[in-house]
């Protein structure tokens, strides 16, 4: 199986049962699984534990439960430590590094540069801070869909 198929077999209910596991942080069973993604059976959660085994995502640990085992790309996020948190929020990250550059540059140079200099900065820094507001903005936007996916 290629990288790309097993990243296309992980989304829907799989990619929330996946999830579900990841934060959970501890051995889950199908009964718990079914409970916390709202499944119809114990059946339908083991059906899904069962395909993200397959796809080495999972692993049964000597009782029966699943643990995860391999870190999955999911499409539009990135792995933060233990998390996955949106792409969008990279981006932001960088725009707010600049952000602070440029205030600290605005600062230092205020009182001995000319008026042209300080509108420019100041444009300048507006522009930055829309650019950080939009991405941080849209990874919240994006969390606020995954989580409506959810609860369909």
């Amino acid at each position: 199986m290629t990288k790309d198929s097993k990243n296309e077999d992980l989304e829907g209910i799989t990619l929330n049962v996946y999830l579900y596991v990841l934060k959970r942080g501890k051995p889950v069973g199908p009964r718990e699984v079914m409970k916390a993604a709202n499944l119809s059976s114990p059946s339908v959660a083991y059906r899904h534990l069962q395909k993200l085994e397959d796809l080495e995502y999972l692993q049964k640990n000597e009782y029966g439960e699943y643990i995860t085992k391999n870190r999955a790309n999911v499409q539009g996020y990135v792995w933060f430590a233990n998390r996955l948190i949106p792409k969008m929020w990279r981006y932001s990250i960088i725009f707010l590094a600049i952000l602070v550059a440029e205030a600290v540059i605005l600062y230092i140079h205020y009182t001995v540069e000319t008026y042209e200099f300080k509108v420019f900065f100041l444009l300048l820094i507006l522009i930055t801070v829309l650019a950080f507001s939009v991405f941080t903005i849209e990874g919240f936007l994006q969390i606020k869909r995954r989580s409506n996916d959810r609860h369909e």
